[in-house]
């Protein structure tokens, strides 16, 4: 399965969990429009509480409940090719905003599941029409193959130098067939 994820908004060097939260919050909307379309509309209970489900994806942390696109549930991996576009002169990733593998780091732990309720912000509760909060990552070991281009953003709307557009081409691949993701590669 391939599809695109698409970010308009600051991604700082070492952000913190609100500004990871407010991430994924960005990539929720996506991603259970996602699980409207085919094949996952035919695997919706894969995201429903029920004892009855061989496949439950949901994970509660905190207060919040999850829901992973890409889990070892399904035995599912996901490879990237990340478009990073920043209001930068290229070559000045580094000096100016912070060097590009910590703000991949801010960007993967935003796509995943956090590990931990202090990985959430402290102050933050879990929305009515977030529940589950849609992912794309159980976990950011998932990823198994990252590709990453960045270029200069050329918008004269820019709110912070902080301000970037990423587009995140997403390819799911099966480690293990089973019966539950045979609809998934």
């Amino acid at each position: 399965m391939e599809f695109t994820l698409f970010y308009r908004g600051e991604l700082k060097s070492k952000g913190s969990p609100t500004d990871k939260q407010k991430i994924r919050r960005a990539f929720h909307p996506q991603l259970k429009k996602l699980w409207e379309l085919e094949p996952l509309n035919d695997h919706k209970s894969y995201i429903e509480p029920s004892s009855e489900n061989d496949i439950c994806l949901l994970e509660q942390i905190g207060d919040f409940t999850f829901a992973p696109l890409i889990s070892s549930r399904l035995s599912l991996v996901a490879e990237l090719d990340i478009t990073l576009l920043r209001p930068e002169e290229p070559g000045t990733i580094l000096i100016q905003c912070g060097d590009i593998d910590n703000r991949l780091k801010t960007l993967f732990d935003a796509l995943s599941v956090p590990a931990h309720e202090n990985q959430l912000p402290s102050s933050d509760s879990q929305k009515s029409d977030e529940i589950p909060l849609f992912c794309l990552l159980q976990d950011d070991r998932l990823i198994t193959k990252v590709t990453v281009r960045t270029d200069r953003l050329l918008l004269n709307d820019c709110t912070t130098d902080k301000e970037v557009v990423i587009l995140i081409q997403t390819r799911t691949k099966v480690t293990k067939h089973i019966w539950g993701n045979m609809h998934f590669t």
